[in-house]
């Protein structure tokens, strides 16, 4: 079924009011590809009925944008971050901690924005057990994910992946240290869960009650808003991070041109991004 010109306007611009993603008419396929589904489930006859249910049902709204949302990731995705994170950023940051007094000068918060399925929730947390061994339960650390997807927030909470979604980026000599087998799957173990929390999080919306953070992550996601909603974005989760906190973004992405809210920083072929 193909989606007509008028159709695909006024699904691009419900999509954009709802999540800031911008699809202009090349994206057309996508709209397609994502949303026929829902379109024969419900047996509309075009992309029209899709989009005049969709206004008025906010379960089916939320579907439309479940849909579209884009969930491509995978465990250690780019590698670099996360040797920027091991190498440069943690031990910043303890070092930065080891000045502060009493019970917040062992806590560590750190926030993945756009964290899809989890698999980068769960990189981090397994970085950081690698980084610190025994010495991690001197910390009291929260690592929280939030997307914009109710199917993936319930995936990443779950914390249970395919051997193929596994087999996409883990380390094999670490399998059997995190995970333990549910069926055909495989669950990461409590002690990376119990560092996890996730929640939907539409970044578009105002982080009222989402706390200040010592480390960012919000890679990929950006690329796919208005440049105006990209500077609203960065700004508004640069006013969530702490005075010595590190911003990292996507390593195709720069802050250049869109915000001079932050510091860039290099380490090795690595960026990451602090407030001014």
């Amino acid at each position: 079924m193909k989606i007509k010109p008028e159709e695909l306007q006024r699904l691009a611009q419900f999509v954009n009011d709802k999540s800031g993603i911008v699809l202009d008419a090349t994206k057309a396929y996508l709209l397609e590809s994502r949303l026929l589904p829902l379109v024969r489930e419900n047996k509309f006859a075009c992309y029209a009925d899709l989009y005049n249910q969709a206004i008025r049902n906010p379960v089916l709204a939320n579907r439309v944008i479940d849909a579209i949302s884009t969930n491509e990731t995978s465990f250690f995705r780019d590698q670099k971050p996360f040797e920027l994170l091991k190498f440069k950023i943690i031990p910043d940051i303890i070092d930065a901690l080891s000045s502060r007094p009493g019970l917040s000068s062992k806590t560590i918060n750190i926030w993945s924005a756009a964290s899809s399925t989890g698999q980068e929730v769960y990189t981090i947390a397994v970085t950081l057990h690698e980084l610190l061994g025994s010495a991690i339960s001197q910390y009291r650390i929260k690592i929280v994910g939030t997307d914009i997807s109710d199917s993936a927030i319930i995936q990443a909470s779950r914390g249970t992946y395919s051997q193929f979604e596994i087999g996409r980026g883990f380390p094999k000599v670490l399998l059997n240290k995190y995970f333990i087998p549910e069926g055909v799957n495989l669950r990461v173990k409590d002690e990376l869960r119990s560092m996890t929390f996730f929640k939907k999080i539409n970044l578009m919306d105002p982080f009222i009650s989402m706390g200040k953070f010592d480390i960012i992550f919000c890679r990929n996601v950006a690329i796919y808003f208005s440049m105006s909603n990209r500077k609203a974005l960065f700004e508004r989760l640069g006013a969530q991070l702490n005075p010595h906190g590190a911003f990292i973004i996507g390593s195709t992405e720069s802050l250049f041109g869109v915000t001079d809210c932050y510091n860039r920083h290099q380490y090795h072929n690595s960026v990451y991004y602090s407030l001014k």
